[in-house]
């Protein structure tokens, strides 16, 4: 079992296509019992509703964050996991991933959608990506350390070691691990499991992904966006 150490963290660097807004029901709602209401007089069928809350009720509804800014994106990355998981979830349940600093917010991200690219066999398009900052101050599990006895969790392409040691984690109470980035060398990363302990998430800048047929994108900062 790895190590617990208590991280403090401001301003870590999360990167999402803008296509997903940042606001939304979760944000309106100021209590849990409120949006079983809004559930039953709006009803599942709510195309809306189905989409925005995702795997919602997977998550235990004393973890919910609503009633506040941002609650809609930091439950989105909870509700709304990748089909085959990632490094340290599985399917069944997300975790708010961030970067310590920007280039490595920007390693992972680029080296995530240039995947899903290719996959699909489009390398001439362009993203813009939305940068979400947030604050840490709690105990994570660390595997940061390097040496074989972690080597497995940062695999760069087989999950099945780090999703089971993350799934073992998250049934015994942890809050999340701090891990090495595997596409930034000196990188660190954390993946939290607890959305009440994404604090004060707010966004940051907006980039430009601009893919000229390989799955290495040109990054470009734009302009005049403000950060909320």
């Amino acid at each position: 079992m790895p190590s617990a150490v208590r991280l403090r963290r401001k301003g870590t660097h999360r990167l999402i296509p803008s296509r997903y807004p940042p606001t939304g029901i979760l944000d309106r709602i100021a209590d849990p019992a409120d949006l079983e209401t809004v559930f039953e007089l709006e009803g599942w069928t709510n195309d809306r509703i189905s989409v925005e809350v995702g795997l919602l009720h997977s998550i235990p509804r004393e973890e919910w964050v609503v009633g506040r800014a941002m609650a809609s994106v930091v439950m989105a990355a909870y509700c709304h996991p990748h089909p085959a998981g990632a490094r340290f979830n599985g399917s069944d349940r997300g975790a708010w991933y961030a970067a310590v600093s920007i280039d490595t917010a920007h390693a992972e991200a680029a080296y995530h959608r240039g995947a899903e690219l290719a996959e699909i066999g489009v390398l001439e398009t362009r993203l813009e990506m939305r940068e979400y900052l947030a604050d840490f101050d709690t105990v994570f599990h660390d595997v940061r350390a390097a040496g074989r006895a972690y080597a497995k969790l940062h695999d760069p392409a087989d999950y099945s070691a780090s999703q089971a040691l993350a799934s073992d984690l998250l049934r015994a109470g942890s809050n999340g691990i701090a891990y090495r980035s595997v596409r930034h060398p000196g990188g660190e990363c954390l993946a939290c499991f607890r959305p009440r302990l994404v604090r004060n998430a707010r966004v940051g800048a907006h980039f430009e992904y601009r893919f000229e047929g390989t799955a290495k994108p040109t990054i470009r900062r734009l302009r005049g966006r403000a950060a909320l």
